[in-house]
């Protein structure tokens, strides 16, 4: 089984050093330095069209394109794309670390004036240009239906993974400001952490990382640390992942896109106690 190495990732990459002052009682303490998580805009550029910018933390930023290419349906599947890459050519060259160009296969057509306007229209809210669950649902987005009963999934093994994604927050543990994602095995094997000031961001670089990985998804978890938005579920729904398990609340849509797809959706996974509100028949009590 493969598993995430970070390659010599530096997580000091991930937060930057702040002075902030504290009030007590309406009496001001003196200045002190705050780590705070690192958010910067990352654009993406196919054939040297933009077509999406993603306000991302820094780091595995090759996942993260990957994922997003995946989880959006931009791509049919990882063997479309030619090469990732951070951009030399740009006009500022502060900037080159927060462009990224992607090349894909000769054969794949794309109308990149009408990817960038979908895109766009919606990335403020985390979207990404699928507003409906239609849109969500829609043969074309390229994926094998998900199986209607595995993988199977012992509810204690669920019960196991807050801590195990927590255990995996480097960054969170210095500042509290960003979200993770990780990818599990059905047995409760941590594969893979990362973590991003946008949760739906975590999901692709751990999406990209599977990609990048030559892994199967049909059969593995997805764990967050925050609660379960559409865009996460539909993300999951696009690459063809199972199960999702939550620390937090999901939103009705979720739930509503959760059921239509037959996907599992667990939320409020704490202690001895967690919440199904779709796809029960994966879950064991054993």
């Amino acid at each position: 089984m493969v598993h995430d190495e970070q390659d010599g990732f530096d997580d000091g990459e991930l937060f930057v050093s702040v002075d902030r002052q504290a009030w007590i009682d309406g009496r001001p303490e003196p200045a002190e330095p705050d780590l705070l998580a690192r958010e910067e805009p990352m654009e993406l550029r196919i054939a040297g069209v933009p077509i999406a910018v993603l306000m991302r933390t820094p780091g595995h930023d090759e996942e993260l394109t990957r994922g997003f290419l995946l989880s959006e349906a931009i791509v049919a599947d990882a063997e479309q794309i030619t090469t990732i890459r951070h951009c030399t050519t740009v006009d500022v060259p502060e900037a080159e670390d927060n462009v990224m160009q992607i090349v894909l296969r000769s054969d794949v057509a794309l109308d990149l004036a009408a990817l960038r306007r979908n895109l766009y229209a919606s990335s403020s809210c985390g979207i990404c240009g699928k507003a409906s669950i239609a849109a969500a649902l829609a043969p074309g987005r390229g994926r094998t239906p998900l199986p209607a009963t595995e993988p199977r999934v012992a509810v204690e093994q669920l019960h196991a993974l807050p801590e195990r994604l927590l255990a995996d927050q480097p960054v969170f543990a210095r500042t509290g400001g960003l979200h993770a994602a990780g990818l599990f095995t059905s047995t409760g094997e941590r594969l893979v952490v990362r973590e991003d000031v946008g949760r739906h961001n975590a999901v692709d670089k751990v999406i990209g990382w599977a990609a990048a990985a030559g892994l199967e998804l049909g059969d593995k978890l997805l764990m967050v640390s925050g609660r379960v938005s559409f865009e996460i579920t539909q993300k999951a729904i696009a690459v063809g992942l199972p199960l999702i398990a939550a620390v937090s609340a999901p939103s009705s849509l979720a739930v509503d896109l959760a059921q239509r797809a037959g996907l599992t959706l667990v939320a409020f996974v704490r202690g001895r106690r967690l919440c199904v509100y779709s796809g029960a028949q994966r879950l064991t009590s054993g």
